[in-house]
């Protein structure tokens, strides 16, 4: 289990791969990806527990929600999209967003299929957290 802030954001490759940043929820990519655009929402500040989350922070969830959707309708166009809270390795109050798609897409010369549709996502896909080489490609796509 991750045990501290620091080491969560450097397991995640937060500052590097950061989309878009509110006071406080930090968007970025997802190191491993499971379908295109494969991201992580997770809070700025160190939390445990979905219920220790603010009243303000709950706020702020919802337009980051919509702010990160708003970004996947017009950059990848997917189906769906999948918000999943495990906290089951990584104790740090963070959502795994999944964008969901019912047709292998093509993005910077690559082939991307959504193995687990219309199930649940296949998010152990590539667990072995190597640097996939069009992450940065995938954040500044998302970052309009």
């Amino acid at each position: 289990m991750t045990a501290t802030f620091e080491e969560f954001r450097g397991k995640f490759q937060v500052e590097r791969l950061s989309i878009w940043r509110s006071d406080h929820w930090t968007w970025s990519v997802r190191p491993v990806h499971c379908t295109l655009g494969a991201s992580v929402l997770s809070l700025n500040r160190w939390c445990p527990q979905l219920g220790e989350m603010t009243a303000d922070e709950g706020a702020a969830f919802a337009k980051v929600c919509r702010h990160v959707e708003e970004r996947y309708a017009a950059t990848f166009k997917p189906a769906k999209v999948n918000y999943l809270k495990l906290g089951m390795v990584d104790a740090h109050l963070h959502f795994h967003v999944i964008p969901r798609y019912d047709a292998a897409q093509q993005f910077a010369g690559q082939h991307w299929s959504d193995t687990g549709w219309p199930g649940q996502p296949d998010i152990a896909h590539g667990d072995d957290m190597v640097y996939d080489p069009h992450l940065d490609d995938i954040r500044d796509a998302l970052k309009g």
